[in-house]
């Protein structure tokens, strides 16, 4: 009877790593025709049947992407925002968590209860009041407009609280008593052990802000400041038949985000599943 029911869920396990497979594979299967489009010509990329490996690779899509647009200076202006962005957000989600988390202040769970509401607010319904915002402070085509209006995160505020929750208070306690100030518990106590949250925070903050089009569009209108996204869609509307060029373009815009997301991944469902345990 115990054999059966073993081989029952051995079966059911099985079953479940082969959809799991499938769906990955079927994921997965878009990247790959990118990566081997970005090495044809441009009447080969729609060809039929597909051919997954040219048979003439053509390496020069490669170089020509960054002599058509100013790919380097909109690869180097979208570091710098997913960068310090990330940055910031780290040091003020943090931050606050920890306030939230283990310091006991009059309406702190009303105020940490509004503070989250508005992540159920769209974005598309105060932007106009943002735009107008930076606008008269003589912010537009800058880049800090884009900082200013991305160091702070609600979610990023609620996930690093969810996982400063889980870390037991008497440390904070014992940290007092030997003498600690609260942001000393907070850089040296608290920061270190929550590694897994941070990574969590870096790689959805760094992603979101590589991949942003709406904002820059909004904010950025001179060539110089453009980042990759917007750099890849006046690269489409130039060179809308090469497709060569525009899949070999995207290859080494998802780089970046590629290398961030392998560097912290160890961390990263640790991260997710951790910040759930208490509310």
């Amino acid at each position: 009877m115990v054999g059966s029911k073993k081989k029952f869920h051995a079966g059911w396990m099985t079953l479940a790593y082969i959809a799991l497979i499938a769906v990955a594979i079927c994921m997965i299967i878009p990247y790959i025709w990118m990566l081997s489009s970005s090495f044809k010509l441009n009447k080969d990329v729609f060809s039929f049947p597909m051919v997954w490996i040219p048979d003439n690779i053509r390496w020069q899509n490669y170089v020509d992407i960054w002599t058509r647009i100013p790919l380097g200076t909109f690869i180097m202006n979208t570091v710098k925002l997913s960068v310090i962005v990330t940055l910031l957000q780290l040091l003020t989600s943090s931050f606050a968590a920890y306030a939230f988390a283990k310091l006991r202040f009059r309406g702190r769970n009303l105020l940490f209860l509004s503070y989250i509401a508005t992540i159920a607010i769209p974005w598309q319904a105060y932007m106009v009041p943002q735009f107008i915002m930076m606008r008269e402070l003589g912010l537009n085509n800058t880049h800090l407009a884009i900082i200013f209006l991305q160091a702070f995160s609600a979610f990023g505020v609620f996930l690093m609280r969810q996982f400063y929750q889980g870390i037991p208070d008497e440390l904070c306690e014992a940290a007092r008593i030997d003498g600690l100030s609260e942001y000393g518990i907070w850089a040296r106590l608290m920061l270190p052990l929550s590694k897994p949250a941070l990574s969590t925070l870096t790689i959805f903050t760094f992603v979101t802000t590589w991949n942003d089009f709406l904002g820059p569009m909004i904010y950025l209108t001179k060539t110089e400041l453009k980042t990759i996204q917007i750099g890849l869609r006046m690269f489409i509307s130039q060179y809308s038949a090469e497709y060569g060029l525009i899949m070999a373009a995207s290859v080494v815009s998802i780089i970046p985000v590629l290398i961030i997301f392998l560097a912290l991944q160890k961390n990263f469902v640790q991260g997710v599943a951790s910040s759930g345990i208490k509310g």
